[in-house]
């Protein structure tokens, strides 16, 4: 069997994610659902989310909109409790240099735009998306692979601009000093959260209830690190293609 929480994990947060899938597993041990005794590190990517053993992971919103919805099972979707967004769901910042003196996204047009992934929702989809309501597609542009490197990749001058999920970025002003190099510009729109899943042949409904029961039993101490305040029974429907989310069709 194969579990992971890859999205918000880092070395400050290995005891709390820790002692959070201790309490999943007995949990859904308890559920007849056998899980492993440790997450797989780094465990991402379709390969794994689609693998037929998965009994827990979190992926993005965007590779289960586009690759994931109909191949496999969704969970819910955490709760991080990010200002301006309905519960479930997040949105992403636009991060410059400090100092800075470009006032709205609109004069970014022709910035150096530091990103994480094509694949992301957060990093770039949200970003083009709020662009494009300005007129512009941020095409000056650099893949750095994740949110942690785009923001030095603003504070150290290789780039302008980039756009990090809220949650992460919270993580990146509690433990990491290039954020006091950074000023935030803007927000982008909310959108459904980065979701919970789990295999198509595994009872979806047993698993938010195992995970809602371990959250519940979680430490405060292990609960204010992982920023998790509940985890909601968001649907399939609410991710919707991008097409419909951009009123196409």
């Amino acid at each position: 069997m194969l579990a992971s929480l890859p999205m918000y994990d880092r070395p400050e947060l290995t005891r709390a994610h820790g002692a959070y899938w201790a309490l999943i597993r007995a949990s859904l041990e308890k559920r007849g659902i056998d899980a492993p005794k440790q997450l797989t590190p780094n465990g991402l990517g379709i390969a794994f989310w689609t693998d037929p053993t998965l009994v827990l992971s979190q992926t993005c919103g965007y590779p289960y909109r586009t690759s994931l919805k109909d191949k496999v099972t969704l969970v819910g979707t955490p709760d991080y409790g990010v200002t301006g967004c309905p519960p479930g769901y997040y949105r992403s910042c636009f991060v410059v240099r400090a100092g800075d003196a470009r006032a709205d996204l609109a004069a970014f047009g022709d910035a150096r735009f530091a990103f994480n992934e094509l694949g992301s929702q957060s990093g770039f989809v949200a970003a083009q998306t709020e662009a494009a309501r300005y007129g512009f597609q941020l095409d000056n542009r650099v893949e750095t692979g994740a949110h942690r490197r785009s923001a030095a990749a603003v504070a150290n001058g290789q780039a302008d601009i980039a756009c990090l999920d809220a949650v992460t970025w919270r993580f990146i002003q509690m433990y990491d000093d290039v954020a006091d190099q950074l000023d935030v510009l803007t927000m982008t729109s909310p959108t459904p959260g980065l979701p919970y899943i789990c295999a198509l042949s595994i009872d979806g409904a047993a698993v938010f209830s195992a995970v809602n029961e371990a959250l519940s039993a979680l430490p405060v101490e292990h609960k204010n690190a992982l920023m998790i305040k509940r985890i909601v029974p968001l649907q399939p429907a609410d991710y919707p293609s991008l097409d419909q989310e951009a009123g196409v069709g």
